[in-house]
C-alpha cells in the first residue's frame, strides 16, 4: 500500500489530501501538523477551513484512509511520498525583507525528513516556493542522507479558494516538475500515477524542476496583472463617464483575451498574488533584471492605488470627513465562499477609514470577530507567520463592532461599503436599509454587485467602481 504524508494542514494540504484519499482508496493518506488545535479541528465536526464540499469528503474518508495527526515524525518516516505544504511567508527582516520568501519552515521540514527517514522518499514541493528551492532542499537531504535516496519533485497547486474542491476534481492541469534523470523520471511517474486515478492523462504536464516552480509564480502574476489592468481602466472609466462592465464585456469577447478575471473591484487579495509577485520581483532583481522587476512591481502598485482610491472616494463623498460617522462594512473575506482574510482589501479599506476616525460596523458570513480584530491589529506581513508570533489578544479597536446581520450593521449608518461579493448582498432589502440610515445615505459598491439604478431610485447616493458617477460625486476629487 502506497503511503502519502503531507506536512502542513492548511488551505492547500487539507483539501488536496482529502481529494487524493477519496479518489485513491488504495492509498493511505496522513496529514500532519505541529499545531495540535488545527489537527483537533480537522478531526472534529467543525473543520478549521470553510470550503464548499470539503466537509462531506473529509467525513467520508476520515479514519478509513485519511488521517490527521500531530505524530509528524512517525508518519514522515513511514511515507513513500511526502508532500511539503508549509508556510513560505514574505521575509520581514534581513536580506530581501518585504519581497523574498522566508524558507525557515521549509528548511526545518527538510532537516526533519532527513533525520527520521529509514527508506527512500519522494519529496514533493506543494507550497509556493521561489525558483531553485528544490536545489536547496536537495542539498539538505543529500548531505544528511545516511545512504537514503531522495527525489525532489515540484507539484505546485493551482486551487482557487471557494472552488478548491471543484478545482481538485477537474483541474485545468496538474503540473509535475522533476529532475531529468532515470531516478527523477521514475519519481515523476510515481506521482503521475496517483493523479491518474481521476485526472485525464493529457492534463498531467511534466516539466523540469525550475519550469514547474516558475510556472506557479507566473500564473499568479498573470492573473493579478489582469485584475490590476481592469482596475486601472476602472479609474479611467469614472473620469470619462464610460462603464467598466461594458468595456470589460467588449474586451472579454476577444477570444485572445477571454472574459475571466476582468471584474473591476476594490482590489485583489488572498494569500498568493501579492506574495508571489514580490517573490518574482526579488528573483528578477537577484538576476539583474531590473526592468522586469519594475514591470511586476507596478501590478502591486496599481492594486494599492485602487484600495486608496476607494477610501478617498468614500471620505471625499461624505463631506470630506467620516470622523464619528457609522460606516457599515459588508464583507471582510477576500472573496465570496471562503472565510479567508489573508491580504483581503477590506483590511486596508477599514484601516483607511479608521485613520479618519470612522465608526465601523462589520458583517461577514464566514469570518469570526476574533479574526477581524486580529487582522486589523496586525502589521503588513504578520498574517503569514505562525500564530504565536502574531498579536495574541488584539488590542480592541473601540471604533469597530462586528455584527452577525447585515441589517444591524447598516442600522443608523451614514454609509455602506460592500467589500466582498457574497450573493446575499445582491438580495438584501435595500429599501428597508435606506429607511434606517442617516441621510443622505451613501452606498459604495467595491464589488459591483448591486443594481445601481434601483438603489438611486430608492434614494441612495451610489458609487460603483468604474461606473458613471452619481451627479453628487461628479465634483468631488477622486483622490484626497
Amino acid at each position: 500500500m502506497v503511503k502519502i504524508c503531507c506536512i502542513g494542514a492548511g488551505y492547500v494540504g487539507g483539501p488536496t489530501m482529502a481529494v487524493i484519499a477519496l479518489k485513491c482508496p488504495s492509498i493511505e493518506v496522513a496529514v500532519v501538523d505541529i499545531s495540535a488545535p488545527r489537527i483537533a479541528a480537522w478531526n472534529s465536526d467543525q473543520l478549521p477551513i470553510y470550503e464548499p464540499g470539503l466537509d462531506e469528503i473529509v467525513k467520508q474518508c476520515r479514519g478509513k484512509n485519511l488521517f490527521f495527526s500531530t505524530a509528524v515524525e512517525k508518519h514522515v518516516s513511514e511515507a513513500d511520498i511526502i508532500f511539503v505544504s508549509v508556510n513560505t511567508p514574505t521575509k520581514t527582516q534581513g536580506l530581501g525583507a518585504g519581497k523574498a520568501a522566508d524558507l525557515t519552515y521549509w528548511e526545518s521540514a527538510a532537516r526533519m525528513i532527513a533525520d527520521v527517514s529509514k527508506s527512500n522518499k519522494i519529496v514533493v514541493e506543494k507550497s509556493t516556493v521561489p525558483v531553485k528551492t528544490a536545489e536547496a532542499i536537495e542539498k539538505i537531504l543529500t548531505h544528511n542522507s545516511k545512504g537514503i535516496k531522495y527525489q525532489i519533485l515540484s507539484n505546485p497547486e493551482f486551487l482557487a479558494e471557494g472552488t478548491a474542491i471543484e478545482d481538485l476534481f477537474s483541474p485545468d492541469r496538474v503540473l509535475i516538475g522533476g529532475r531529468e534523470t532515470p531516478d527523477g523520471n521514475k519519481a515523476t511517474q510515481a506521482l503521475k500515477e496517483v493523479y491518474a486515478h481521476w485526472v485525464p492523462e493529457d492534463r498531467i504536464i511534466t516539466t523540469n524542476l525550475w519550469s514547474a516552480e516558475l510556472s506557479k509564480l507566473a500564473a499568479n502574476a498573470f492573473l493579478a496583472q489582469r485584475i490590476s489592468s481592469v482596475n486601472a481602466m476602472s479609474a479611467l472609466c469614472e473620469a470619462t463617464g464610460a462603464n467598466i462592465s461594458e468595456v470589460a464585456h467588449a474586451v472579454g469577447k476577444d477570444t485572445r483575451i477571454g472574459p475571466k478575471f476582468l471584474n473591476a473591484s476594490v482590489g485583489f487579495g488572498g494569500s498568493c498574488f501579492q506574495k508571489d509577485i514580490l517573490n518574482l520581483v526579488y528573483i528578477c532583481e537577484c538576476n539583474g533584471l531590473t526592468e522586469v522587476a519594475n514591470y511586476w512591481k507596478q501590478v502591486i502598485k496599481v492594486n494599492d492605488y485602487q484600495k486608496n482610491r476607494f477610501v478617498n472616494r468614500v471620505v471625499s463623498s461624505m463631506f470630506n470627513t467620516v470622523s464619528g460617522k457609522k460606516i457599515a462594512i459588508l464583507g471582510f473575506a477576500f472573496k465570496k465562499d471562503t472565510g479567508d482574510t489573508r491580504e483581503t482589501p477590506a483590511i486596508d479599506v477599514c484601516k483607511g477609514l479608521l485613520g479618519d476616525k470612522a465608526q465601523l460596523s462589520i458583517y461577514d458570513l464566514q469570518v469570526t470577530e476574533d479574526q477581524i480584530r486580529r487582522d486589523l491589529s496586525m502589521k503588513k506581513f504578520d498574517w503569514d507567520h505562525p500564530i504565536h508570533l502574531q498579536p495574541m489578544s488584539p488590542a480592541a479597536v473601540k471604533e469597530v463592532s462586528v455584527v452577525w446581520d447585515a441589517y444591524e450593521a447598516t442600522n443608523g449608518a451614514h454609509g455602506i461599503c460592500i467589500l466582498t461579493e457574497w450573493d446575499e448582498f445582491k438580495t438584501l432589502d435595500y429599501k428597508k436599509i435606506f429607511d434606517n440610515m442617516q441621510k443622505p445615505a451613501f452606498l459604495f459598491d467595491g464589488r459591483n454587485v448591486v443594481d445601481v439604478e434601483k438603489l438611486r431610485e430608492i434614494g441612495f447616493i451610489v458609487y460603483s467602481i468604474g461606473k458613471p458617477l452619481d451627479a453628487w460625486l461628479k465634483d468631488m476629487p477622486a483622490m484626497a
